[in-house]
């Protein structure tokens, strides 16, 4: 019964985070990027540390270290992935799925920076070919035209490919860190303190919530986003990562563009391209090459494979 409540809550976890980017591709029709995933975490934010005060003893950070490991997740995890993302989905050539399959480099790039970070670890040839890989699925996704590098909405996929690389690089930088700081208060701390950090570049930006024109759409975006991916995903996240561990647990990014295309066409009439599909192929074989010695320990201990 244990594995199959983990199984649910996998494909529940996939389905709200794969189908979160066809949210925020609706409420950009709406919210300006920036001040939409400021106004996301600012309700997020408030329910996360609201759970961590009702769970922690201490939900407070203490020390250097604690509020430096808030600070990472503040400005790359939370504030520079979340607006590079935001802004990149605006440009109507970026669907959902393309959206989350860039955003499904996450898993590889951490493992690049936390070789780059790492000097005594080195990637062996296979890893090197994996990040190639990944990297390589980026560009047809991306489909650049060597004529105009910024057309058909190559500029607004780089910036997702960015917005991928903070989120990597703020993951690894967390680890080094390595405080004892509960994840459940780091998150709702980086939350807030992210979600102020937008607030200061949306205005820096010119946005504002005034010419915001509310519509149902809008208020079920952002109730989606806000409650349901962030605090109630951010909840069977950390379950799972308990349960299953970081290997399987990352397999959520290469399921979700499943549900984000799904989502995306369902809702709001996207067409999923051949340049998607085949990105998200290369990125999957780039994360199976990198992550090899540990999917196949993971699949001797669940038994596959004899």
């Amino acid at each position: 019964m244990s594995r199959y409540r983990n199984l649910a809550l996998f494909l529940t976890l996939a389905a709200i985070w794969g189908s979160a980017f066809m949210a925020i591709k609706a409420g950009l029709a709406v919210f300006p990027p920036v001040l939409f995933a400021a106004i996301r975490y600012d309700i997020a934010g408030v329910l996360m540390l609201g759970y961590a005060w009702w769970v922690l003893d201490d939900p407070i950070p203490r020390g250097r270290d604690q509020w430096a490991s808030v600070a990472v997740g503040a400005v790359l995890v939370i504030a520079a992935y979340h607006a590079l993302l935001f802004v990149g989905e605006a440009d109507d050539a970026v669907t959902s799925a393309s959206a989350s399959v860039l955003v499904g480099l996450s898993p590889i790039l951490t493992t690049g920076f936390a070789r780059l970070l790492v000097p005594q670890e080195r990637l062996e040839p296979a890893g090197f070919v994996g990040l190639v890989f990944g990297l390589a699925g980026a560009v047809v996704i991306a489909n650049p035209d060597p004529a105009n590098l910024l057309s058909g909405g190559m500029g607004a996929k780089l910036l997702i490919v960015a917005a991928a690389a903070s989120f990597a690089l703020g993951s690894v930088l967390t680890r080094r860190l390595d405080t004892d700081l509960p994840i459940e208060a780091m998150e709702g701390w980086s939350m807030l303190l992210g979600a102020l950090l937008m607030h200061v570049v949306s205005a820096g930006l010119g946005e504002s919530f005034a010419a915001v024109e509310l519509n149902l759409r809008a208020v079920l975006s952002m109730g989606y986003l806000s409650i349901l991916a962030s605090a109630v995903g951010f909840l069977i996240y950390f379950d799972l990562l308990d349960r299953l561990g970081p290997i399987e647990i990352n397999l959520v990014s290469y399921v979700a563009p499943v549900f984000a295309a799904l989502s995306g066409w369902i809702v709001l009439g996207e067409v999923v391209t051949v340049e998607t599909v085949a990105g998200f192929v290369l990125i999957l074989a780039g994360f199976a090459l990198l992550k090899r010695r540990q999917i196949a320990a993971e699949l001797d201990r669940v038994g596959v494979g004899g």
